[in-house]
């Protein structure tokens, strides 16, 4: 969607998506995401698992290895991402 020094900006759709056994993503920069629309589940490297549903949102610091465990197909699962350094939500910052 947009770009600029430092941080990125995507949409992402997914329907039934998960990440494949024994993969890991790992960002160099922190990721905010917030899921727009759906139900989906992330699960970190230690085995700790996040479920979020329309309108939850979670910062991943960089270098947090994750994977999303599953989406939901219908409807599909709609997120906004914003990578960037040094990212917290609006919670943190109280």
């Amino acid at each position: 969607m947009a770009a600029g020094e430092g941080v990125a900006i995507e949409r992402i759709v997914s329907a039934g998506h998960a990440t494949p056994a024994g993969v890991w993503l790992e960002q160099d920069r922190d990721e905010w995401v917030v899921l727009l629309e759906g139900e989906a589940e992330l699960e970190y490297e230690d085995g700790s698992r996040v479920r979020l549903s329309s309108g939850d949102n979670l910062v991943i610091p960089g270098g947090t290895r994750h994977r999303v465990e599953w989406t939901r197909a219908d409807p599909p699962c709609i997120w906004l991402a914003v990578h960037a350094p040094e990212l917290r939500t609006a919670e943190d910052a109280r």
